[in-house]
């Protein structure tokens, strides 16, 4: 049996995992959700120059970048920008960068929008404010930021293993190759949302959709 890896090895298991992480969103409970998604984002950031952090494997970035002017997506792994890159990018906007989300130290520019897809589930609470205060440092005044991530839904949701003392909650999960891990996996409610937005901000709206929320506002 393998040894269950601890949440620690986020970034070796979404290398890990590169080859089948889409295959989440295939659920057929979830498609009139991610449908409702696909059509919201492309008005979002129509027009604007967007900074994708935890892009992954780019399931996102194609709806993006139909109405976007540019993207610099990021991610801390090759492997996963590896299968992003091979997607269709019509317009030919963007550009793909090995990032750490935390300190963004080589990305420059500012940018007039940020997104990041479910990546806010793997942030520790006791770091939110740490990312979102670096993230934020790459922004305009006028910004649009957005996050998506999931809903904990019973019967679609893996199962949460155990929470820690800071509040922070865990899956058990296994791959195909049969490696284990406990993987960080936190689920805010719509006032902890509001609450975690830590800069003055317009127009901050959560929508809450079944399985799904989405988090945005713009930067004063």
């Amino acid at each position: 049996m393998n040894a269950m890896k601890s949440a620690s090895n986020l970034p070796d298991y979404y290398a890990r995992r590169a080859a089948e992480y889409e295959r989440i969103f295939a659920k057929p409970e979830r498609q009139p959700d991610l449908a409702s998604l696909r059509a919201l984002l492309p008005g979002l950031f129509a027009g604007r120059d967007v900074l994708e952090v935890a892009c992954g494997t780019g399931y996102w970035t194609p709806i993006i970048s139909g109405s976007a002017r540019s993207i610099v997506a990021t991610d801390i792994n090759e492997e996963v920008l590896e299968v992003a890159r091979h997607k269709a990018y019509p317009s030919h906007n963007v550009t793909f960068q090995i990032a750490d989300a935390y300190t963004l130290a080589n990305v420059s520019g500012r940018f007039s929008a940020a997104f990041a897809g479910f990546w806010w589930s793997h942030i520790p609470k006791q770091r939110l404010s740490e990312f979102l205060g670096c993230f934020h440092s790459k922004l305009t005044a006028g910004a649009m930021v957005v996050f998506l991530d999931n809903n904990y839904v019973e019967g679609s949701s893996t199962p949460i293993a155990r929470c820690d003392n800071d509040g922070n909650t865990f899956q058990k999960r296994k791959l195909e190759d049969g490696s284990e891990f406990e993987v960080l996996k936190n689920f805010p409610s719509k006032t902890e949302l509001r609450a975690s937005v830590n800069v003055p901000a317009n127009e901050l709206e959560v929508t809450q959709f079944k399985y799904y929320w989405c988090l945005r506002y713009t930067l004063r």
